[in-house]
Formats: C-alpha cells, sequence, structure tokens
C-alpha cells in the first residue's frame, strides 16, 4: 500500500511521486469516478486528487492486470 503526504493532492505533486500524467488524465476523464476533480471551474485550474480513493483505484487496476 503506498502511503500519500496529504489526503488530498495535485496531479503534479503525484506526477513527483512517480505516477505518470497519461495515468492520472485517464482518472480524471473516466467516466462516474469519484477520485479527481478541478479546483475551480477556470481553464487552467489544477486537479485535485483524493489519495485515499485513488490507492484504491489503483489496487483495483494491480489486481484486473
Amino acid at each position: 500500500m503506498a502511503t500519500y503526504p496529504k489526503p488530498i493532492m495535485k496531479m503534479s505533486e503525484l506526477k513527483a511521486m512517480g505516477f505518470s500524467e497519461e495515468y492520472l488524465l485517464r482518472i480524471y476523464y473516466s467516466h462516474n469516478q469519484r477520485v479527481a476533480w478541478k479546483a475551480s471551474n477556470k481553464q487552467n485550474s489544477v486537479i485535485l486528487f483524493d489519495t485515499e480513493e485513488l490507492e484504491k483505484l489503483r489496487r483495483k487496476h494491480c489486481e484486473m492486470q
């Protein structure tokens, strides 16, 4: 199980931890996902991730492979 320094993290912080941008964006654009959202309605707003839900989803993806 991965440990995350914060319960809510920016995509850039997760990329610094080793997650690929492609993987994170695939999660963000997935239909009915509850892991990631934009911080505001502005075009260049950061994408935030709930790290607890991200870890659950990551484990589910690993089990499926």
